[in-house]
């Protein structure tokens, strides 16, 4: 029976851009900027990678296809590079490849780098896909817009909970509160200015109840990770090395969609993914040993629906236990301590791997303000796609 990669791999360096627009750069030295920091990070040469994932998302206007812009641009000695994609996921694919190649025995060291540069396109969010999506799967979402299928989960989750209106809207507003709040404490991120909530409840509606500040934008950046064996982790004196403790993906299989046993309130893949990932790890009670969260909050209210899917918050009370603080950074289990996707930024094929940059931060005390207080373990999370339809991806690591 298999038992997934729990401690079979170690982190021994990573590195992040600074996210945001990114005028000065181009996409190639994002990756630069990123690969040099996680190879002096991690103390070895160039030479001693020998394989390597690369995740973007829309390549068509970004770095183009293949593994070729990663191999060129930093120089690779002739190894094996493999690009992914798979949504807002893409960053955690290339990791999730890089942690299997080393699991397997297959390499000792490998590489994973994800990168995007969007801001010199005008690009502001997800388009409508039309058959850029292929020429059957963009036929379940016709006229979809993203804050308009996220403003639906938000009418589902009140309905279904009798929430109230107001209650809700103050909740979803704390949560972008709190991401700005923690944003500004972080030199690398996009957004750094703190927001009231009052200036959160009265913002421009995009999709009721969504405003203004319950929506993330996007980002350029780029973040890396270079991952190998505990055993030769230690070889090389890092006896205090990061471990992966779990590694899961899920992808929706058309049942939300298609059927009517799906009432539109939360996302089945999260909820899957998640109880697979607690059981890779050896984690049966997530609310008191997860120490820290950075989760896919593309709209406030993903990220509030997120903390039941993710079985912390018990169905139907995560809005009061967001209102209660449980999430702040000085509360029981800290989200988007590093301002998340909302202030940090979202580029999309790096956002994963940025999230798993904090989590390696905060477990070896290097997070500078935003530090926690003895972490164990971090987890992550990313959701491509729309309520409907998605793909989900959960990281757990810790020491």
């Amino acid at each position: 029976m298999a038992t997934g990669i729990k401690d079979k791999v170690a982190i021994i360096g990573m590195g992040c851009t600074r996210f945001g627009e990114r005028w000065d750069v181009g996409a190639e030295e994002l990756m630069v900027e990123a690969f040099e920091e996680a190879l002096a990070d991690a103390g070895i040469e160039k030479r001693q990678i020998e394989a390597a994932w690369l995740g973007t998302c829309l390549e068509e206007i970004n770095v183009g296809k293949t593994g070729m812009p990663l191999s060129t641009t930093l120089r690779l000695p002739m190894i094996p590079v493999t690009r992914v994609e798979n949504y807002c996921a893409t960053g955690t694919e290339a990791f999730r490849g890089a942690c299997y190649a080393v699991a397997s025995g297959a390499y000792d060291i490998a590489l994973a780098l994800g990168v995007e540069k969007l801001k010199d396109t005008g690009y502001g969010g997800l388009p409508n896909p039309g058959s850029g999506a292929g020429t059957l799967q963009w036929q379940w979402w016709p006229n979809l817009t993203a804050p308009g299928s996220f403003a639906q989960l938000a009418s589902a989750y009140r309905a279904k909970y009798r929430v109230g209106d107001q209650d809700l809207k103050r909740a979803i507003g704390h949560v972008s509160v709190k991401s700005h709040a923690n944003g500004a404490l972080n030199p690398k991120a996009h957004l750094r200015k703190r927001v009231s909530l009052e200036q959160v409840l009265n913002a421009p509606i995009i999709a009721h109840p969504l405003g203004l500040f319950d929506c993330c934008g996007v980002s350029d950046g780029a973040a890396c990770a270079i991952v190998t064996t505990p055993e030769i982790a230690r070889q090389m004196g890092k006896r205090d090395a990061v471990r992966v403790k779990a590694l899961q993906v899920a992808l929706s299989s058309g049942e939300e969609m298609a059927f009517n046993n799906w009432d539109g309130d939360h996302f089945v893949t999260t909820s899957h993914c998640s109880t697979r990932a607690y059981q890779e790890a050896g984690i049966d009670d997530p609310k008191t040993q997860i120490s820290m969260m950075e989760v896919h909050d593309c709209f406030s209210v993903t990220e509030l629906v997120t903390m039941e899917d993710l079985h912390i918050s018990e169905r139907g009370q995560a809005w009061r236990d967001v209102l209660d603080g449980f999430y702040d950074i000085d509360g029981k289990v800290p989200c988007q301590v590093d301002g998340g996707l909302k202030c940090f930024g979202h580029p999309i094929g790096a956002s994963g791997l940025r999230m798993l940059y904090e989590m390696y931060l905060q477990l070896h005390g290097r997070a500078g303000e935003r530090q926690l207080p003895d972490p164990r373990y971090g987890l992550t999370h990313n959701l491509g796609g729309f309520p409907f339809q998605n793909i989900c991806s959960i990281a757990i690591i810790g020491k």
